[in-house]
């Protein structure tokens, strides 16, 4: 896959927002443990940043996927993951159910305000004890007339301190013959009206290792009510989008981790070429060097799987089992480079506020968030038959 001039507009207009608007603030915001996030995805929606690949009539570009792992490399300038992160739940993980299931009234009310940056989302699918095991959620959403009644919590929901809007998954009657796959159904619940939580909610900021500048929220519904309308796509047809979400979401990860881990490799090159012991720089050493070459070579051979993984989804085919691997190898290649690097900073690696050091722990939640590795590893042993599959 090569990238045209268009995919490279694309990033250095993000690479100049990013640096006159975020990067001189991360900082501050990773000190505050929030960013704000309604300014930030204005400016990046006046840009049209946000929609790349949704449809143009909601205000989208209705480019091909590939544009979006092209701004999803960029984003590593920032110099922080929770950030980043944040801008990835409202391109790729909280917006392509609704941009391809939803009904056009849902679309012009959610999807093409977050386009514009003037709505901020998040989605709700993570809950105590229901995280990488999607159909063992809780929540309820039962009819009642014209509305569904929602009652449940949400957990480790990115955005949900300061989001509007959020692509909730929940149940929506009892599973039949114990099937939990055919009772869920994707919702659109409003969070906040004029920057106040809607009767019914509450939220709570969770505190992390990592990923500080992002606002990590568990949230509580007491009899919220949602119009029947709301729903994206079919009743019961939640699970089957969700997993559908899932693949872009994990194709954006490991376009996030690509460019950003070979600037710490080459971050960590040009600390070595300074950095004297026994008598030698250890940029000379032959250990360093070695490893570094076999970090670059693992971050490249990430890059090359995305590619192709990207390269079949815009061609319309399935990419369960590649996206599954890249999401897989990004978590893994994360924690390696960020590690074998901060070793080799050694004290100053160990410091708060080194560059290393942050990546160190904002990419341990790559193989956690999204799915976490073994569930990936069990995904892989069904595509590839030697699991069973789950009843239809």
């Amino acid at each position: 896959m090569q990238w045209n001039h268009e995919h490279l507009e694309i990033q250095r207009t993000l690479k100049r927002y990013i640096d006159d608007h975020i990067a001189p603030h991360v900082d501050e915001w990773e000190k505050a443990g929030i960013f704000p996030a309604h300014q930030v995805f204005k400016g990046l929606g006046d840009l049209g940043l946000l929609g790349l690949t949704k449809p143009v009539e909601f205000g989208g570009a209705g480019l091909d996927y590939s544009y979006g792992v092209a701004m999803a490399e960029m984003l590593h300038h920032i110099g922080c993951g929770g950030i980043p992160m944040a801008i990835g739940v409202q391109t790729d993980m909280c917006t392509p159910a609704l941009a391809r299931f939803g009904s056009d009234a849902l679309r012009h009310e959610f999807l093409a305000p977050a386009i514009a940056g003037d709505m901020v989302g998040c989605i709700g699918v993570s809950e105590p004890g229901s995280g990488s095991d999607v159909s063992s959620v809780r929540t309820t959403a039962k009819k009642d007339g014209d509305d569904y009644v929602i009652n449940g919590e949400k957990m480790w929901i990115t955005n949900s301190l300061q989001a509007d809007w959020m692509c909730m998954l929940a149940n929506t009657s009892e599973p039949v013959g114990g099937n939990t796959h055919h009772n869920k159904s994707l919702i659109m619940v409003r969070l906040r009206e004029n920057g106040k939580l809607v009767p019914g909610i509450t939220a709570h900021k969770i505190e992390k290792i990592g990923m500080h500048s992002s606002d990590t929220g568990h949230l509580f519904f007491d009899n919220v009510r949602v119009p029947r309308r709301n729903l994206i796509g079919e009743e019961g047809k939640g699970f089957v989008y969700q997993m559908q979400q899932f693949q872009e979401e994990r194709l954006w990860a490991a376009a996030s981790n690509a460019g950003g881990l070979r600037q710490l490799i080459d971050l960590t090159i040009e600390y070595a070429q300074q950095r004297a012991m026994f008598g030698q720089r250890l940029a000379d050493m032959q250990w360093f060097q070695f490893k570094m070459g076999e970090l670059a070579t693992e971050v490249e051979a990430l890059r090359c799987m995305l590619y192709r993984a990207c390269e079949e989804y815009v061609g319309g085919k399935n990419v369960l089992e590649l996206a599954t691997m890249c999401k897989l190898k990004s978590g893994r290649t994360s924690r390696l480079v960020a590690d074998t690097c901060l070793q080799f900073w050694g004290g100053m690696g160990f410091t708060w506020d080194n560059r290393i050091s942050r990546a160190y722990r904002d990419g341990r939640l790559g193989s956690i968030g999204g799915g976490a590795d073994e569930v990936m590893l069990g995904i892989l042993a069904k595509t590839m038959g030697i699991a069973k599959k789950a009843r239809d």
